[in-house]
């Protein structure tokens, strides 16, 4: 199968070649051309990410097709809404040892499975042939002039938050070989979900945020950093799962400090508008809680202080890193 028959074969669907006649949805022209043509809304800004995913790298060997199509598109639509976007569409560049129908059906289904949800449309990309399997995504979204939550806006005073429990995904590629292994656990490290409707909802109320990586400790530092300023978190304030709280101290604070794929969004927002958002924020699903608080930094001291029970507790606190 050549290059462009497979595309035709998987990634092109019926209900795209139709959207790209209806040029409201902002798709002027998507697969089959040199490049797509969108139409951005008036008054918004673009807004996109891009991520690798490199099999044995970002996730196990052994991961179903399905599963690795609906992380390469989760992870990067994360991103977006960790800017407090909303998805349009992705591209992918899609590097195959081989090109098994099986697999490529299975990959395209749970590609096209969170595309559905979150209403964002393929509209472009590459396949090539090569000896490992890789898949870049990049996402496009929206969003109104000026309203894009970056991580450089936190201010002392504000409370730092989470969404849902934490760390669930490091314990799942912990233990991936325990055949009791919970579902629900594998499947946050396989098929994150995007926070899309959180982020958007918190335009206009957090401070700064960004989603949960490659750690808590890591990343909320990297709010921290860009903020010039310091956070105190307090590690039994932290959400876990029932699994992760049936775990020693040290364990759990580990998975969730240090671990990561978690793609939960963690932000920073005045304690006032963190009352008003319990206005408009009623998901109970997805409950949002209070880790700790943002404070001035000064020089010489350490932008993390993790505390236990008003106690310093200390950790290795190392996230993932690429090139360790």
């Amino acid at each position: 199968m050549d290059e462009f028959s497979l595309i035709q074969r998987y990634f092109q669907r019926e209900s795209q070649r139709k959207s790209q006649q209806n040029s409201s949805i902002g798709i002027n022209l998507g697969i089959g051309d040199d490049a797509a043509l969108l139409a951005p809304p008036a008054h918004h800004e673009l807004v996109i990410s891009t991520d690798t995913l490199i099999s044995g790298r970002h996730f196990p060997i052994e991961t179903d097709a399905y599963s690795i199509g609906w992380k390469a598109v989760a992870v990067n639509l994360s991103d977006l809404a960790a800017m407090g976007a909303t998805a349009h569409s992705i591209l992918l560049a899609l590097t195959l040892p081989n090109a098994e129908p099986d697999f490529l059906e299975k990959l395209a289904q749970g590609i096209f499975a969170l595309c559905d949800d979150a209403n964002v449309s393929l509209i472009g990309g590459d396949t090539t042939r090569g000896e490992t399997l890789s898949l870049t995504v990049t996402a496009l979204g929206w969003i109104p002039t000026g309203q894009a939550i970056v991580r450089s806006g936190a201010q002392s005073g504000d409370l730092i938050v989470v969404s849902n429990t934490i760390g669930d995904a490091a314990y799942a590629l912990k233990n991936l070989q325990d055949q009791k292994l919970n579902q629900t656990l594998r499947s946050r490290l396989d098929r994150p979900t995007p926070r899309l409707a959180l982020g958007s909802a918190l335009r206009g109320y957090a401070s700064a945020m960004l989603d949960i990586s490659d750690g808590l400790a890591q990343d909320l530092g990297h709010i921290l950093t860009a903020s010039n300023v310091a956070g105190r978190i307090d590690v039994e304030k932290i959400p876990f799962s029932p699994t992760l709280t049936a775990l020693d101290l040290e364990q759990r604070a580990a998975l969730a400090l240090c671990g990561g794929d978690d793609y939960e969004l963690c932000f920073t927002i005045s304690p006032q508008k963190f009352a008003n958002l319990g206005q408009v924020w009623q998901q109970q699903d997805l409950p949002l809680t209070v880790i700790g608080e943002i404070v001035q930094h000064t020089p010489n001291t350490e932008r993390l202080t993790v505390l236990h029970h008003h106690q310093p507790f200390h950790l290795n606190l190392k996230g993932f890193k690429h090139f360790d």
